[in-house]
């Protein structure tokens, strides 16, 4: 057995290279992308307090409003099923004018910190049943994996670090906290509310860390999930480009192709200016339909020496000139027209052969 032929396979078949922005797309439509839900918690936590602090006089009216209307029409409201269901639908407009801004800020935010991480993505795939996912062994493995050790020191900490945010708040406010039933009630109201900012922003912009963490973490764990063996990358190469010896035939094949129709073209040449041996160009002048003469096929070698056998089988003229061949065979590809530089040069050799067509005719 050979030892070190068993290494190299063993080292091809180790994911150890980034993926390729196919393996990525193919990732992403399963739904597998790199996201934190610690991101979407603390931008929510902070919309939450900045928000409830922003919209606290608009939410305070609207709740004096609606008490007002209760306590108001409570004496007229009749106990029947048309008074019922007025009360309710009253009930129902005055909810959605408290509830609704705060849970469309919700929904913006929380779609705000998806879009911000992975942006707009659906994908069904996470709805699919999978086996794995109630597999004991697979779950065993997912409880003393490292993810779970990761999640259980962001648990930790988290706990840790807002319940020590609390407890200083707290005890700052035991100067005026046994007072709050001597104050008025709106002071109390508005102390309290403002040690609860104060925790919340506190809190948010912790949970802002954790999360920066997090996503950071999560994009790792993501990139190695993700990574490719070398083999892998070049069984992906060979699907997307072709197995290489189908397309050395591809290749092979239009090279032929395009030989054909070019010798089909020769008949229609005016002259095949040649080095004499190494090169032959035919050329094609009307003058009626072009700007300038054309070659419509060239070669050297074999390929010449068949362009002036062609040319013979169809009586077409040719001339030697070794500087011109090789210059039009450097500067002019099938189809095109020669460059300006050489149009005196080539006008000189069909100035010849049209004398000799005139001559024979």
């Amino acid at each position: 057995m050979d030892v070190s032929r068993i290494n190299l396979q063993f080292f091809a078949s180790e994911k150890t290279e980034p993926a390729t922005p196919r393996r990525r797309e193919e990732a992403r439509k399963k739904g597998q992308v790199a996201k934190s839900v610690e991101v979407s918690t603390a931008l929510i936590v902070l919309a939450a307090f900045l928000g409830l602090n922003l919209l606290g006089p608009y939410l305070t009216s609207q709740l004096k409003d609606t008490v007002h209307y209760f306590l108001a029409n409570m004496a007229a409201w009749q106990g029947d099923a048309a008074g019922f269901k007025a009360l309710f639908l009253v009930a129902l407009v005055r909810l959605a004018l408290i509830v609704g801004p705060i849970l469309l800020m919700f929904l913006l935010v929380g779609s705000l910190s998806q879009i911000v991480q992975v942006g707009f993505m659906t994908s069904g795939e996470g709805l699919k049943p999978n086996l794995a996912r109630i597999n004991p062994l697979e779950g065993f493995k997912r409880i003393f994996s490292k993810r779970a050790i990761v999640e259980l020191f962001k648990s930790i900490l988290k706990v840790g670090l807002i319940g020590y945010l609390v407890y200083t708040q707290v005890r700052g406010n035991l100067e005026w906290l046994p007072q709050l039933g001597l104050l008025p009630l709106s002071q109390s109201a508005r102390l309290m509310a403002d040690s609860i900012y104060r925790v919340g922003i506190r809190v948010g912009l912790v949970l802002m860390v954790i999360a920066a963490f997090d996503y950071w973490f999560q994009r790792r764990e993501f990139e190695d999930s993700i990574k490719m063996s070398k083999e892998e990358i070049k069984e992906e190469f060979r699907q997307l480009e072709g197995d290489p010896l189908i397309r050395s035939r591809i290749r092979q094949r239009q090279r032929q192709i395009a030989s054909q129709r070019m010798m089909q073209a020769i008949p229609t040449a005016d002259v095949i200016v040649t080095n004499p041996t190494h090169y032959a160009i035919a050329i094609r002048y009307s003058p009626e339909d072009m700007a300038a003469p054309q070659v419509v096929a060239k070669g050297r070698g074999i390929i010449a020496q068949k362009i002036k056998e062609e040319g013979q089988k169809h009586r077409i003229t040719t001339v030697e000139d070794p500087e011109l061949a090789r210059a039009l065979y450097a500067t002019t590809e099938v189809g095109q027209e020669i460059p300006a530089e050489l149009y005196p040069a080539v006008a000189e050799v069909l100035a010849f052969v049209y004398r000799l067509k005139r001559r024979t005719i």
